[in-house]
């Protein structure tokens, strides 16, 4: 039988502020379910349960962060201009939650550590990489772009924790968006990757849908005061380019197993 949490009032209380904190990181960089994962572990779902439970409040997040966007001309420009990381992407989550059991998680996971390491490096020793403005006359499209995109989905099939700093990195250094214009398309892009795992859990029964839903109640909540204030607020570069770096030494952190959150 599927273990599940007895939710008391400290339990739902201790779940909610988790998701909410989470779906304000999400929304200006990524790694919130660093927060929501620990809380699902912490309150004694196992592992392999609390990763599928943690999918729903990821999929109604996205959800709200999408519908939250501010509808404007750059937004739906920047929709239609990224359509073509949909495909890749969305193969690869397919294929990563229906080969998660099969996937060497250990080996998928020190890969994912050492790329955020030189992200991280990236990020701390060339600023200026990350500093720049969205040229309209560079091409987005590359080769690179796309075999990269498909292993992000298949990443955010197999775990998902840390992909939206994967997304934002790529669409910054490789396809040279602005950060504030990468976070939009990273938000609509994560949405879609959300959609098929969030299905492939839930028919495999690998959701305590009472915390599932409770953490969703307070990602849902972040994601919108995200996606709508604190995303378009003056200083939102500086509070993301603070929060990807807490965000990535956390997940280098969890990736080489130095703390356990998953």
């Amino acid at each position: 039988m599927m273990q599940e949490i007895d939710l008391g009032t400290w339990e739902i209380v201790i779940l909610i502020l988790c998701g909410f904190g989470a779906g304000i990181i999400n929304t200006v960089a990524g790694n919130g379910s660093a927060l929501t994962l620990s809380a699902l572990i912490f309150l004694g779902l196992p592992p392999t349960l609390a990763n599928g439970t943690n999918r729903v409040g990821a999929f109604l997040q996205t959800i709200t962060s999408v519908v939250s966007l501010r509808r404007t001309k750059r937004t739906r420009l920047l929709y239609t201009e990224a359509k073509w990381v949909f495909i890749p992407s969305i193969i690869g989550s397919i294929v990563g939650a229906f080969l998660a059991v099969d996937i060497d998680e250990i080996l998928l996971k020190r890969i994912i550590g050492i790329l955020m390491v030189l992200l991280l490096a990236s990020f701390l020793l060339d600023p200026k990489r990350w500093n720049i403005s969205t040229d309209p006359n560079r091409a987005k499209k590359s080769k690179l772009g796309y075999v990269l995109f498909f292993f992000v989905g298949v990443y955010t099939g197999f775990i998902q924790m840390g992909v939206g700093i994967l997304m934002l990195s790529l669409l910054v250094l490789i396809s040279r968006y602005s950060i504030k214009d990468a976070n939009i398309i990273k938000l609509i892009l994560g949405l879609i990757l959300a959609t098929a795992p969030f299905f492939v859990f839930a028919f495999s029964s690998t959701i305590d849908w009472k915390a599932g839903i409770t953490v969703a109640i307070g990602q849902v909540a972040g994601a919108w005061i995200g996606a709508r204030y604190v995303l378009y607020h003056p200083k939102a570069f500086v509070w993301t380019k603070r929060v990807l770096v807490v965000a990535l030494v956390f997940s280098i952190l969890e990736m080489f197993d130095l703390i356990s959150l998953t």
